[in-house]
C-alpha cells in the first residue's frame, strides 16, 4: 500500500480520524506493517505495551486474563489505544483468527505527532474526556444499582 492508502485507511479508524490528514501522514510514514499468521499471538496479557496496532486486514480474538472474557475484533480496530499515550501493560491477549495485517504505531511517534499538531491533540483530548465522563457515569449507575440490590 502507498502512504496515501495508509492515510485513507487511518481516516476510517475512529480515534485516529480526529487527527486530520497531515498528522495521519506522519503516522502513515512512521507506522510499521506486520503480517500475522492465523493462530499467532500478536501480544500477551500483562506484557509491557509500547504503542498501538491498527488491524488492516483479518481479525483477532482478545482474551482478557482478568475477566476471562473473549471478544472478536476486525478491520479498523485500534488495539492499545491507551498505550499510545502512556506506559501500560496489555490487558488482553490478541490472537489472529486468520492471516492478518496490522499497522504498528509506536508511542514516541504518536506523541511527537500530537506535539506537532496541537489542534489535533486538543480534538483528541476532548473526545477522550467525553468517553471518560460517559464511562464514569456508567460505572456510577452500575454501582448504584448493585447497592440498591444489596441485602440489608
Amino acid at each position: 500500500m502507498t502512504i496515501e492508502d495508509d492515510i485513507g485507511f487511518f481516516e476510517r479508524v475512529p480515534t485516529l480520524s480526529l487527527l486530520g490528514r497531515q498528522a495521519l501522514r506522519i503516522l502513515a510514514i512512521g507506522a510499521e506493517t506486520r503480517y500475522i499468521h492465523g493462530g499467532e499471538v500478536l501480544f500477551n496479557a500483562g506484557e509491557q505495551a509500547d504503542g498501538g496496532f491498527v488491524i488492516q486486514e483479518g481479525s483477532f480474538s482478545l482474551l482478557s486474563a482478568e475477566e476471562d472474557s473473549e471478544v472478536t475484533v476486525g478491520t479498523y480496530t485500534l488495539l492499545g489505544e491507551v498505550a499510545l499515550f502512556t506506559e501500560t501493560r496489555r490487558p488482553a491477549t490478541a490472537t489472529a483468527l486468520e492471516p492478518s495485517t496490522v499497522l504498528c504505531i509506536p508511542r514516541p511517534l504518536f506523541l511527537k505527532t500530537l506535539e506537532s499538531f496541537p489542534e489535533a491533540a486538543r480534538s483528541l483530548r476532548d473526545i477522550l474526556a467525553t468517553r471518560l465522563e460517559r464511562s464514569t457515569r456508567d460505572i456510577t449507575s452500575v454501582r448504584n444499582m448493585l447497592d440498591a440490590h444489596e441485602p440489608q
